[in-house]
């Protein structure tokens, strides 16, 4: 099997929805929805929700017809379910009790800056994307770094991609946004701290010997090393935040990322990034390459 629905028993908006996912390929699935002109807002980061009104239509399609149940088994087994924690509705909780801890009583500031990462046009440099990089954190920092540092880190990671228009300039108005808003609440060199590891994320180039750039870079491209179908989720989110970018622009743009990447030396700066993650990383950059080469 291939393609899946389950019945159609999930209510909403008048009538009731099955879930349509496919246990090997995001690509596939995504393919097979738009020969059958659903739309990419029914895509709900794992599956897309159709009503029970094109249900037989999907089935007379090719979609293999199993139980709420089956259905959800198989998409654990092939690694592409997304985690409840991750869902919208838990993320906000749980990005705002770790801002807490971070930075205790700006709680405006939070809902600024997670409203500016929930903005539509995101697929891959969303709240997703903020708590992996913060969980990468919590996984490489141990207690190497102290209290203070960590507070840096923690809020450069927070204001990284606080901008994302897919400019170059990204990165640099994502610094500047962060002088604006921590000027006055911290120290001027520790704002400035920040605004540089921001910048760092541009290159991911730490000199030798900058703990937190290494860290804060490290982090940053955790998801270079995940395991090979959230690694294809990963390349699909990129991919929808430049749909407006022809294919083959878009493949030869892609490659030249990937080799830059390919041809350094190292991906990562510290030792413990590079034990875990740098042979994966590698591999998966080397396999991306491959298929994008087929593309132009």
């Amino acid at each position: 099997m291939s393609l899946l629905i389950d019945p159609p028993r999930w209510p909403a908006h008048g009538t009731v929805f099955s879930h349509l996912v496919s246990d090997s390929s995001l690509d596939e699935l995504h393919q097979f929805a738009l020969a059958l002109g659903i739309s990419r807002r029914a895509f709900d980061r794992d599956h897309y929700d159709v009503p029970r009104e094109r249900y037989a239509e999907i089935v007379a399609a090719g979609a293999h017809e199993v139980s709420g149940g089956e259905l959800a088994r198989a998409l654990a087994r092939s690694g592409l379910r997304i985690a409840a924690r991750l869902r919208p509705e838990r993320l906000d909780p749980a990005l705002r009790k770790r801002w807490e801890r971070t930075f205790p009583g700006q709680s405006e500031l939070a809902t600024a800056l997670l409203s500016k990462w929930s903005q539509e046009h995101r697929y891959y440099h969303d709240r997703v994307h903020l708590l992996a990089v913060l969980e990468a954190l919590d996984s490489l920092c141990g207690t190497q770094v102290s209290e203070q540092d960590r507070q840096i880190l923690e809020l450069a990671a927070w204001f990284h991609d606080a901008v994302y228009e897919g400019q170059s300039t990204d990165e640099q108005d994502s610094a500047q946004l962060a002088g604006q808003c921590l000027q006055g609440l911290l120290p001027d060199h520790t704002v400035a701290s920040i605004q540089r590891l921001i910048m760092l994320t541009s290159t991911h180039q730490p000199q030798a010997g900058d703990l937190l750039g290494a860290l804060l870079c490290d982090a940053d491209l955790e998801v270079l090393a995940r395991p090979a179908t959230a690694y294809q989720r990963y390349t699909q989110a990129v991919r929808a935040e430049y749909a407006h970018v022809s294919e083959p622009d878009f493949a030869r743009g892609r490659s030249k990322i990937l080799r830059e990447l390919l041809d350094k030396d190292q991906l990562f700066g510290t030792a413990q990034a590079r034990q875990r993650w740098e042979s994966v990383a590698r591999s998966n950059l080397s396999a991306e390459l491959e298929q994008l080469s087929t593309q132009f």
